[in-house]
């Protein structure tokens, strides 16, 4: 350990870890991988980022290590090593909201509504039957584990995972007042990820929507200036169109595209100035983009501009122009640049190709554009997976059904 990050570990060792859990049941381990974030070797350095990721984050789950390992990150990402901070504040996200959150939420998070549900879930709630169900159980085995289980709820946790989610989410929350010095990092990446962070605490808003708007006027890194004013319009209220109307003339695509995006969610809201002809606008804006996007992107949807323009026009409120809502989806039908559940995909094949191609199949260069598209998108995909969950439909239909193939069938020709 490199002695000059001693301090931000301090109470590392105080902590019982081996009371905690995670995935793999005890979290000993815990304390020895952020202490290795603070060394000197990036491959155990990267090792141990990946331990934590599949441990105290879980495939979207956390647990009771989670909140307790929040402290000692956010001091790591302030002012630990600089090869760690941003993959940290990664993590930091991550034990704030899982990537389905990010990827399914186009419009903020509605922390009421979670913490309503977790409540109805809590330690308080559920000792109750627990003890009832302990009372009545006559099996001696039965009675061992509802024991076990009844006295780990007895001291404050809960086996529902809203619960356990929401105790990491309120973590981050008490660590965002110093996290915000990170707004005036020299690294614009971690301006951009304390940006993105902010984007999901809408009760921190008060203190955060000022900093916010402010970076986005400022800011010289477009891809920040973006997340930041998309960011202050997923946690603002209705009258912050106000102050984002004008980035819908930015001379910045990217800029404009968050403006309008902002301005869907805030017209959404209760009494929002938002007009029709603004949000008309803010449409207009949204298909530029579908149609020719942009070569940087932000971290909103894992980077999937396509889909979350989908789903941001999904969410816009009645009386929207439904021709050009449909002209817009219409342009982000056939990109399936990243899709987390594969529906998308599928449903772009079915709609693209609605009828089994004729025998002999056409050549690439003879189908439509948007047909192109989507097998250019299919054939160069980061995920093979997706085209496996996709192969039976493009077999049926007649065309290529493996990766493979759909890079030779699309050859010279791929649209980017």
């Amino acid at each position: 350990m490199i002695n000059e990050y001693e301090k931000l570990l301090a109470g590392l060792d105080d902590v019982d870890w081996a009371s905690l859990s995670h995935a793999y049941e005890s979290a000993h381990d815990v304390p020895g991988r952020i202490r290795t974030l603070c060394g000197g070797d990036d491959e155990a350095r990267k090792e141990a980022f990946s331990s934590l990721f599949s441990s105290i984050f879980h495939q979207g789950s956390r647990y009771s290590a989670s909140p307790v390992a929040v402290p000692f990150l956010a001091r790591i990402a302030l002012a630990g090593p600089a090869a760690a901070r941003e993959d940290t504040m990664w993590l930091l996200t991550r034990l704030a909201v899982d990537w389905h959150d990010e990827y399914d939420v186009t419009t903020g998070i509605n922390v009421d509504g979670w913490r309503a549900a977790a409540a109805e879930a809590g330690p308080e709630e559920l000792l109750p039957w627990y003890e009832e169900q302990l009372a009545a159980a006559t099996d001696a085995d039965q009675r061992a584990q509802l024991q076990e289980i009844r006295d780990w709820v007895a001291a404050g946790n809960s086996p529902d995972s809203r619960w356990s989610a929401l105790q990491s989410y309120d973590a981050v929350l008490d660590e965002l007042p110093g996290l915000l010095a990170l707004l005036d990092d020299d690294d614009a990446r971690l301006r951009t990820r304390i940006a993105y962070l902010l984007a999901w605490f809408p009760e921190f808003s008060t203190t955060s929507l000022p900093r916010l708007l402010a970076l986005a006027a400022h800011e010289k890194d477009p891809v920040t200036a973006a997340t930041a004013l998309l960011a202050a319009g997923l946690v603002g209220p209705s009258s912050t169109a106000e102050d984002i109307t004008p980035y819908l003339d930015a001379a910045d695509p990217l800029m404009r595209w968050a403006a309008a995006t902002a301005l869907i969610r805030l017209a959404g809201l209760d009494g929002t100035p938002v007009g029709p002809g603004l949000l008309g606008r803010a449409v207009t804006e949204l298909t530029a983009a579908a149609r020719s996007p942009f070569n940087c992107v932000t971290d909103y949807c894992e980077g999937d501009l396509h889909g979350h323009i989908e789903r941001t026009l999904h969410s816009l409120p009645p009386g929207s122009d439904p021709a050009a809502v449909r002209e817009a989806l219409d342009a982000c039908l056939p990109r399936i640049v990243w899709d987390c559940y594969g529906s998308r995909t599928r449903r772009a094949i079915e709609e693209l190709f609605p009828a089994p191609q004729p025998h002999p199949a056409p050549r690439y260069a003879d189908l439509t554009a948007a047909q192109q598209q989507l097998l250019g998108d299919l054939a160069g995909h980061r995920h093979a997976w997706l085209i496996r969950s996709s192969a039976d439909r493009l077999r049926d239909l007649g065309l290529p059904h493996t990766q493979e193939a759909l890079q030779s069938f699309v050859g010279a020709h791929r649209t980017a």
